[in-house]
């Protein structure tokens, strides 16, 4: 039976709904895919994929990377067809999840990105480890189709109807750029939901590679890192993932390639590891600081322009702040708490976003940044509505403990 069979099938959305309420994901997206599945929006869609009908030219945008002030583009298909694409990624990745070596850990049932740090950190033998650490350079966009029809034929054989309509949707040469048709290079479409499946799939022979041979590596998506007992060996592992990227018309990019010894540690995935402490990376941590720094001054300039109180400025910065942090920021996305928090064996870094973000809302409050600033007391932050990262996190994991000492 193909896959595309079962969107039109209402216990199939509910079992999606089940899982996508059982994540970290804001409320305002289940709210939204509620309403789609109890309107059967997805029908006209399904319809129309059974004619073989031509799907929508996908839209092309640029966007700011997270946490940062670089671009990156990204493409998206109309609502109601980007669902239905959704819900058919999320039963390819089930299906075919066979198909990746233990050593992939994103977009995987049961596989998270804590899963990758906390198997590498079990490692025997970790803090000896010698690392090579690489991202592949603007991965999703620059995969080339042609390469990638290939593993898709042989990796989707058993269902023609799947293949057929995910090759129509790689094959289509135009994408929508300010409403303007324009033909271009895409790649898998970064944004796209079946673009966790290509991105899977186009580099799994290279993760089956290092998994056969025994040696410690994982990646997760155009994230990859790999160890050896020595330098000149790890920079010899290096050198064959450079080659075999290159094999595939990728490259690795260069800002973000690191070979690190065993004192230094290594960072992933916006961890770092070093002699045993897990905790958050010094550019993620650098990241949210800036991040904090430039919503204060755009909150002081709204206070000026709008007439607004220190009070008021400093009560948005702690609802945009405890949304990110808490709450998450997309369908796809997990809440930066529950990214990092499973992982974390220390509150160093936390300690430090902490005091940060209380000095924002201080200089908010107070409507200053002189001393008198530190008049707002830490009692008047928590009446506005300010959690701390620390107190959070030792109650996660109070409650982690609580759940497995009841098992």
């Amino acid at each position: 039976m193909s896959l595309l069979s079962q969107l039109s099938d209402p216990a199939v959305w509910e079992s999606f709904y089940e899982y996508k309420a059982s994540l970290a994901v804001p409320t305002p997206f289940l709210r939204e895919l509620r309403g789609f599945i109890d309107a059967r929006a997805y029908l006209p869609v399904c319809e129309r994929i059974a004619r073989g009908e031509r799907f929508p030219l996908p839209k092309k945008s640029v966007v700011s990377k997270m946490d940062t002030q670089k671009k990156r583009v990204v493409y998206a298909y109309p609502r109601a067809e980007s669902t239905v694409l959704k819900l058919l990624t999320y039963l390819m990745l089930r299906r075919y999840d066979g198909l990746f070596s233990p050593t992939l850990y994103s977009f995987r049932p049961g596989r998270t990105a804590k899963d990758a740090i906390r198997a590498l950190t079990r490692t025997p033998g970790m803090r000896e480890l010698y690392s090579y650490q690489a991202d592949v350079s603007n991965y999703f966009n620059s995969v080339p189709i042609d390469r990638l029809l290939p593993l898709m034929k042989e990796a989707l054989g058993d269902d023609p109807a799947l293949l057929a309509l995910l090759t129509a949707l790689l094959t289509e040469p135009y994408v929508l750029e300010n409403g303007v048709p324009i033909r271009e290079e895409k790649g898998v479409m970064a944004g796209t939901p079946p673009s966790a499946f290509f991105a899977n799939l186009y580099l799994s022979a290279l993760d089956r590679a290092f998994a056969e041979r025994g040696i410690p590596y994982a990646r997760y998506s155009d994230d990859i890192i790999v160890f050896a007992e020595s330098e000149a060996a790890v920079r010899s592992l290096a050198q064959e993932i450079r080659l075999e990227l290159s094999s595939r018309g990728l490259a690795v990019n260069a800002e973000k390639e690191h070979v690190s010894a065993p004192a230094d540690g290594w960072v992933f995935l916006g961890f770092r590891y070093q002699g045993g402490v897990v905790d958050i990376a010094p550019a993620s941590l650098k990241k949210l600081k800036a991040k904090m720094r430039r919503k204060t001054r755009a909150l002081q300039r709204w206070q000026r322009r709008s007439e607004k109180t220190g009070e008021q400025a400093a009560k948005a910065f702690i609802r945009i702040f405890n949304a990110k942090l808490f709450e998450g920021g997309g369908a796809h996305t997990l809440s930066w708490s529950h990214w990092y928090f499973p992982v974390l064996n220390t509150t160093r870094s936390l300690k430090v976003i902490d005091a940060y973000a209380q000095d924002c809302i201080r200089c908010l409050a107070a409507e200053t940044r002189t001393k008198s600033r530190f008049n707002v007391r830490y009692e008047e932050l928590k009446r506005l509505g300010y959690r701390s990262l620390v107190h959070a996190y030792y109650e996660e994991l109070n409650e982690s403990e609580s759940r497995g000492g009841s098992q």
